[in-house]
């Protein structure tokens, strides 16, 4: 089939590289968001998926809005049998929608209709579940909601990190979008509704998102943190200044109030509302990141200092 690729983030590069290595399929353009500014210089920088198709000398598309109208003339002009779509990060409105002959097919990183919404990694570890997985399916106006064309499913680890978890699903995710394809195109694939039951939202994680709250049970704080690395990061607050943190480990020690630091030779307790949890790497404010028993043999960090 002739299709036109819709991504941006780095999880969106395995399935455009199997797309363009299939051999069967002919990718004639990529969308993509607008170059960003990144690094101390603020320079503009092509997002992953751009650079991949630069690389392979595929034509860049990257609209503002994708309703613009000279984006759509495009995209009409390009005559894309079909569009896939993983992590476009931009809404697509219906007369984008209407062009390829067999739509817009999304990889998203869940088992729909659970965890709909730009989130589903982060939520899936942040709540406990212990099966998550990518599905494909039709883009529809409404949020995830179109049927289904396929699954696969994935293991959560009790030590997987958001971008652990994503990076597999992006492997296992672009595998199954390139079988849904072939799938369409031979006439052998159908997409299924979506059932009414169990559907749950994963909403964007902001940077407030991520403040941790040591009064909440260590099970809970560690799944918040895992779930928010690498990005936005977890963080609370030091001596008044932001401190970053990255995976805890939940301990059997008890007797310390919620945020209070003990520290050991070879390890940093904090209390949280149930038993402590052990710092793993953190990062004060204007200092490179370290493994926490260095940061606090250099803080003298006195007895009931908290992290708040």
């Amino acid at each position: 089939m002739r299709l036109v690729f819709a991504g941006t983030p780095e999880p969106a590069v395995p399935a455009l590289r199997g797309l363009i290595e299939s051999g069967r399929h002919e990718v004639a353009a990529v969308v993509t968001r607008p170059d960003a500014p990144a690094g101390r210089g603020r320079r503009l920088v092509r997002s992953p998926v751009g650079a991949l198709a630069d690389e392979h000398g595929i034509e860049v598309l990257t609209p503002a809005k994708a309703s613009d109208p000279d984006f759509l003339a495009r995209l009409r002009e390009l005559e894309p049998d079909c569009c896939p779509v993983v992590a476009y990060g931009a809404l697509l409105r219906r007369k984008a929608l209407e062009i390829p002959r067999h739509g817009w097919v999304n990889l998203h990183f869940s088992l729909l209709p659970a965890w709909r919404g730009a989130a589903p990694v982060q939520a899936a570890i942040r709540h406990g579940d212990e099966i998550t997985g990518a599905s494909t399916f039709r883009l529809v106006p409404e949020l995830d909601a179109g049927p289904v064309f396929g699954v696969v499913t994935e293991e959560i680890r009790g030590t997987d990190t958001s971008g652990d978890l994503l990076g597999r699903l992006a492997v296992s995710g672009g595998q199954l979008l390139l079988a849904t394809l072939d799938g369409i195109e031979d006439g052998t694939l159908r997409a299924e509704e979506q059932p009414s039951d169990g559907v749950s939202y994963a909403p964007k994680v902001e940077v407030d998102d991520a403040k941790v709250d040591f009064a909440a049970p260590a099970l809970a704080v560690d799944r918040l943190v895992r779930s928010v690395t690498p990005d936005p990061g977890a963080w609370a607050l030091f001596r008044d200044e932001r401190f970053k943190l990255g995976p805890v480990s939940p301990v059997d020690e008890e007797g310390l109030a919620p945020g209070e630091i003990a520290v050991e030779r070879k390890r940093v307790l904090v209390g949280t509302g149930t038993t402590a949890v052990a710092l793993g790497e953190v990062q004060a404010q204007g200092k490179k990141r370290m493994a926490a028993t260095d940061w606090a043999r250099g803080s003298r960090i006195e007895r009931g200092e908290r992290l708040k």
